[in-house]
C-alpha cells in the first residue's frame, strides 16, 4: 500500500471514530454555527495534512485530539486578534459572579448553553483540558495532547469543575 493510501485510510479510521468528537470540539470552541463550521473543516483539513507525518508515536486519539486542540486554539487566537471576546483565566472566571437560585433554574438545553459558554471562554489550555476530559480522556491522555503531567491536569480538572459548580 502506498504512503498516500495509508494516511488516507488514518484520516478514514479518525474521522470514522472521532467525527462527533471533533463537531462537538468546534462547538466547544464556537458558539456561532457557520464558524463552528469553519473551524470543523479547518480541523479536518489540519488533520488531513498532519497524517503525512503520523507514525504511530503515540495513539490515533492522541493525534487526533492533538491536532484538533491546536487547530482550534490557533483559530480562537485568529478570532481575539480580529476583536473577538476576551479569554479568561480560570481564577478570573472564578471571580464572576454567579447566578441566583431562580436563574439555575433553568432547562437542561439552557445548562449545556451556559456550561458551553463558560468553557469557551477559558484559555485554550485550560479550555482543551475540560473538553477533553468532557468527551472521556483519563489525565495522561490529556497530559499527552496538552504536554501537562497527568498530576497537573487532575489540578485543573478538580478547579474547574469547582468553579463551574458555583456558576450552576
Amino acid at each position: 500500500m502506498t504512503e498516500a493510501a495509508d494516511e488516507a485510510r488514518w484520516y478514514d479510521n479518525a474521522i470514522a471514530e472521532f467525527g462527533s468528537s471533533l463537531a462537538r470540539l468546534a462547538a466547544a470552541y464556537e458558539f456561532d454555527r457557520a464558524l463552528q463550521q469553519d473551524l470543523l473543516q479547518e480541523i479536518h483539513l489540519a488533520l488531513w495534512r498532519s497524517f503525512a507525518g503520523f507514525r504511530y508515536q503515540c495513539s490515533l486519539r492522541t493525534w487526533v485530539y492533538r491536532v484538533a486542540h491546536n487547530t482550534a486554539a490557533t483559530h480562537v487566537r485568529r478570532q481575539k486578534r480580529a476583536g473577538g471576546s476576551r479569554l479568561v483565566s480560570l481564577e478570573e472566571l472564578e471571580d464572576l459572579p454567579g447566578e441566583s437560585n431562580a436563574e439555575r433554574s433553568l432547562d437542561e438545553s439552557s445548562v449545556l448553553g451556559r456550561l458551553t459558554s463558560l468553557i469557551q471562554r477559558l484559555k485554550p489550555l485550560d479550555r482543551d483540558v475540560m473538553l477533553l476530559y468532557l468527551e472521556g480522556a483519563s489525565a495522561s491522555a490529556i497530559g499527552e495532547v496538552t504536554g501537562l503531567s497527568p498530576a497537573n491536569v487532575a489540578q485543573k480538572i478538580h478547579r474547574t469543575k469547582k468553579v463551574l459548580q458555583r456558576h450552576f
